[in-house]
């Protein structure tokens, strides 16, 4: 695979690689990545995810198997009082007014019915499996901790969907700075580009 070369490549780092087979394309957003996949014709397209660009301007990249950006993934804190619950969903929310996730998210703050081993009460962080990494990194530079059980992952965000549950507080979260990804019009009628920003 032969990348474009890039005039500031540090800018592009978080971004996506596309390998059209006879060409690559470099710049993608992940939404935009979703917007090709969701084509017929770009369904066995090959995706790479820019994990770091090195000072000289090298491209370290790490191949995305092409389900994760139809999943969800989550975070789930389990608690067993309902005053900790809340002031775990507070703390996350002021986690992420301090310094917004690396993605869309949103956080919900439920009760669950039934019988529950792991705690009554849950505050769900649920993003894109794509940012599953970061948002794990998110989490742990914020120190965040709530809960007396956790689980995470696809599973966890499946988990979560199926659960009886009553929802009692919930908060969209986005990310700063978010880059604004294009229609999806436009990233298939620019798909021979080699650099699409």
């Amino acid at each position: 695979m032969k990348l474009p070369k890039l005039s500031e490549p540090s800018r592009y780092a978080g971004l996506y690689v596309v390998d059209f087979g006879d060409h690559t394309a470099v710049g993608y957003t992940a939404e935009e990545v979703a917007a090709l996949l969701e084509h017929e014709r770009y369904r066995d397209v090959k995706v790479y995810r820019i994990h770091r660009v090195r000072p000289a301007g090298e491209m370290e990249l790490k191949g995305i198997p092409l389900e994760r950006f139809f999943s969800e993934s989550a975070m789930l804190f389990f608690f067993d009082d309902a005053d900790e619950a809340a002031a775990g969903y507070e703390a996350l929310l002021a986690a992420a007014q301090r310094e917004p996730p690396p993605g869309r998210a949103f956080v919900h703050l439920s009760e669950l019915g039934g019988s529950q081993e792991r705690g009554r009460w849950v505050v769900a962080l649920v993003y894109p499996a794509e940012y599953d990494e970061d948002m794990g990194r998110w989490l742990l530079a914020r120190g965040y901790d709530a809960g007396r059980w956790v689980e995470g992952g696809i599973s966890a965000a499946t988990g979560y969907r199926a659960l009886e549950k009553t929802i009692h507080r919930r908060q969209q979260l986005w990310p700063a700075g978010r880059l604004a990804s294009r229609p999806a019009e436009q990233v298939l009628a620019e798909v021979r580009k080699a650099v699409v920003r």
